[in-house]
């Protein structure tokens, strides 16, 4: 029998611009769609973490209530994405010794080397988000992907770790409990953005998801099929926006509306001597804006937020693993020409990014807005669905 609450999967993003809830819904031929989006404004969030948690509660009640209007159903649990600076990646190795040389690796063993992985000694005001399997090795034989009925004396594997400040996670927990929802995971929105958009063959080939939030830019990177970097950079569109009213000298609502209808992420010869009219402010005269001096700020701050990320890449060796190329999503990937700029700094393709996975959502930019919880819907659909899939 289909029963059909039982195939219903519920993201939730509470971020700094929108809070998105988002219904996802197991197919009978096993696929997932969306059924059921829901969006607020977003007011009690800075740089992706809550900082008025009745103002996000209000919101995400907005948001739960749209979604569960357009599904026609009732939304009781939901996967969490989580956000901001304070939360880290590193990879990190689990040993593990066969008792016997001659004997082949067993479950126990696998269970064994795994729960060793996970022994990650961490302050203790953090809290580890995901442990997220990448390879193992068997007697130095490394890019083992099921080590099961192997021979072998020492088996190790290499696992990536994200953790966050405890404090600031319970709070997200604590305003959709507060609700009276129950929170199935937290899950770090990067790897929620990059399960949304990529493939499994961009995974194997590698590549990189880049988010460009409001208050923050999250970003993932994949390689031979494994997750093998995340990051968090508390720099966002909101950023780009306060440059622009220092700059111009602008009310913030007045540099977002310009950002917004004249902004672009190049400056091209043609702009020299444009101007942009701009409404006076409080009984002000109307006056113009250089048109070519607007991008320049947008331009400086967008290529020095990839030109940090690619810093860190080339630190960790990663840089030259993209050759599926890096993809942008996020409200921040749809400011105009951002693709050839990000293609300027990581010399490789750049593509927006698309619902490839999931049906029920439109192929389009517009769809970039809730990439986020869409992919927590996919995320909880493999936990719940497949046990032991995308971060286990």
């Amino acid at each position: 029998m289909f029963d059909s609450r039982s195939q219903l999967v519920v993201g939730l993003e509470i971020g700094t611009s929108k809070v998105c809830a988002v219904v996802g819904e197991r197919t009978a031929e096993g696929g997932l769609s969306i059924i059921g989006v829901g969006q607020a404004r977003s007011r009690g969030v800075r740089k992706g973490e809550i900082v008025d948690t009745t103002a996000a509660g209000e919101d995400v009640r907005t948001a739960i209530a749209e979604a569960e209007q357009m599904a026609d159903v009732e939304i009781r649990s939901v996967y969490l994405g989580v956000s901001g600076a304070h939360l880290q990646g590193f990879n990190n190795r689990g040993r593990h010794n066969i008792p016997s040389h001659d004997r082949e690796i067993m479950d126990e063993d696998v269970q064994d080397v795994i729960k060793n992985a996970k022994a990650i000694n961490l302050p203790g005001d953090r809290h580890v988000v995901h442990v997220i399997r990448q390879h193992f090795i068997v007697d130095g034989q490394e890019g083992v992907i099921d080590p099961l009925g192997m021979p072998g004396a020492h088996l190790e594997v290499d696992v990536h770790v994200v953790h966050g400040i405890t404090n600031r996670l319970q709070t997200a927990i604590r305003v959709v409990k507060n609700l009276q929802l129950e929170v199935e995971n937290l899950v770090f929105n990067g790897i929620a953005s990059a399960l949304a958009v990529l493939t499994p063959q961009e995974k194997q080939r590698g590549a990189l998801v880049l988010d460009l939030g409001a208050g923050c830019t999250e970003y993932v990177v994949y390689a031979d099929g494994v997750i093998r970097h995340t990051g968090t950079l508390a720099v966002g569109g909101d950023h780009v926006t306060n440059d622009l009213a220092y700059g111009l000298k602008v009310a913030m609502g007045r540099a977002e509306a310009l950002k917004l209808e004249h902004g672009s992420a190049l400056v091209t010869p043609d702009l020299r001597g444009r101007t942009v009219p701009v409404p006076g402010e409080v009984g002000l005269p109307e006056r113009s804006l250089n048109l070519e001096h607007l991008r320049r700020i947008m331009t400086a701050r967008l290529e020095e937020t990839f030109e940090i990320i690619a810093a860190q890449l080339e630190a960790e060796g990663l840089l030259g693993c993209l050759h599926a190329g890096v993809v942008l999503c996020g409200g921040g990937a749809r400011v105009p020409d951002i693709d050839p700029l990000a293609e300027r700094v990581f010399s490789f393709p750049v593509a927006l990014g698309r619902t490839k996975t999931i049906s029920g959502l439109p192929p389009s930019p517009i769809s970039l807005s809730s990439l986020r919880a869409s992919g927590l819907v996919k995320f909880g659909s493999k936990r719940l669905w497949k046990p032991g899939g995308p971060a286990d």
